[in-house]
């Protein structure tokens, strides 16, 4: 069992940092997290990447956009240019959105928007000269909060509506409302339906108040979300120095600017996939494993639903019941994490987390994320199960290459 005192440790300084995406603060934690796997043995760089650094204005400016244009088109739907105008600019902010939230191209940003340094720490052990490699991925940034995310609203819904939470196997489709706005301004334009215009334009401002809201506010501790996930990397990383593996390079990777929409995690893609063969090549991605029960994420996304690989998950499951780690199965996130970006990218790849009863991350994205709050037993259990995935999949290849060289011989 992972020592928990050193997890709570790691999580209790890094907490203490200022956090935000792309900011010093997330640099000042990079520095730190690396030093302490150097001092685990680890091969260890920062590297330096660009990024916007927030979703705010990447999903703001474009609903603004489109709020805009459904309300000056209500006012001139007798005319085709206006209507075509409006037409144009909802499809071109759903758009936007789309790639934004679904871990595509980030274009909108990366075209029209500023950016600056973000830092990812990355770490190798295991064995360097294995033509196989485990990459375990957490994060070190912290988000915005804001009143979207406002711990009383789930108690409230389970109360008005007893059951109904135990009954759904999702999270809240937040991003929906957020792509509806500028599709109804722009079907709205396209038909000429008043109706339609008043929706869109209502749900695409609200959402760019909204986000104006969550950027205008500061960056929670982020115990949780992700420090606790950087803390299995640091505990899996000693557990891998005092029994080391054979037969498997492991890759520690903790990304900056996740929480800008996994950021991070893109840039370490553009670097570093072209040399991560898929065939020879798993995904684990860790983040926020310190609610009261950990879970395998069975799919996620904002939008459409990625399904991870359901042979991946069984290996999982089995590490789990193996190593004496109780695993919860049947959630799918309607959010995104890093491992959304190796999913997309192909590679065998998994997502551990954790939830509250109300299956959702606790204190997710709100000044309560402090260390204090943070469920140590499950963070350990996640060191355990990390470990367990590690030498299971280096014990398979191993055995596979043995069978090979017998079959030669």
């Amino acid at each position: 069992m992972a020592d928990r005192t050193h997890l709570r440790q790691a999580i209790a300084h890094l907490a203490t940092i200022d956090r935000p995406s792309a900011s010093p603060g997330e640099h000042e934690a990079a520095q730190w997290i690396a030093a302490q796997l150097a001092e685990f043995g680890c091969s260890v760089r920062i590297e330096e990447e660009r990024a916007h650094g927030g979703y705010w204005f990447p999903l703001g400016v474009p609903n603004a956009l489109a709020g805009a244009a459904g309300l000056l088109a209500r006012r001139a739907l007798p005319r085709r240019r206006g209507r075509a105008l409006a037409t144009a600019l909802g499809a071109f902010a759903a758009a936007a959105i789309w790639d934004d939230v679904g871990g595509g191209r980030l274009w909108f940003r990366r075209r029209f928007l500023p950016s600056r340094a973000t830092w990812n720490v990355v770490a190798e052990t295991g064995d360097a000269s294995a033509d196989r490699t485990l990459v375990f991925v957490a994060h070190h940034d912290a988000a915005h909060w804001g009143l979207l995310f406002h711990p009383g609203v789930l108690p409230l819904v389970d109360r008005l509506f007893p059951g109904l939470l135990a009954r759904t196997n999702t999270s809240p489709p937040l991003m929906a409302p957020v792509i509806a706005g500028p599709l109804l301004v722009a079907l709205g334009a396209l038909t000429g339906r008043r109706r339609a215009l008043s929706w869109g334009s209502t749900l695409a401002l609200g959402s760019a108040a909204t986000f104006a809201e969550i950027g205008a506010r500061g960056a929670v501790p982020g115990a949780n979300d992700n420090l606790t996930g950087v803390a299995t990397l640091l505990g899996l990383a000693t557990e891998l120095a005092e029994q080391p593996l054979q037969g498997l390079r492991v890759l520690l990777v903790s990304t900056g600017s996740e929480e800008a929409f996994m950021e991070g995690m893109q840039a370490f893609a553009r670097r570093h996939f072209p040399s991560l063969p898929p065939d020879r090549t798993h995904v684990v991605c860790v983040d926020t494993v310190g609610s009261p029960r950990l879970t395998l994420i069975e799919g996620e996304g904002m939008l459409r639903m990625h399904e991870y690989p359901d042979d991946f998950k069984a290996l999982v499951r089995d590490c789990a019941h193996e190593a004496g780690v109780e695993l919860g199965r049947g959630l799918r996130f309607r959010n995104a994490t890093d491992g959304l970006i190796a999913l997309r990218a192909g590679y065998p790849t998994v997502a551990i987390g954790s939830v509250t009863e109300l299956k959702v991350p606790a204190n997710y994205h709100w000044p309560t994320d402090t260390a204090a709050n943070v469920d140590y037993e499950r963070v350990s259990d996640a060191v355990t199960l990390c470990t367990a995935i590690a030498r299971r999949l280096a014990g398979s290849y191993a055995s596979a290459a043995s069978g090979a060289n017998s079959v030669r011989a």
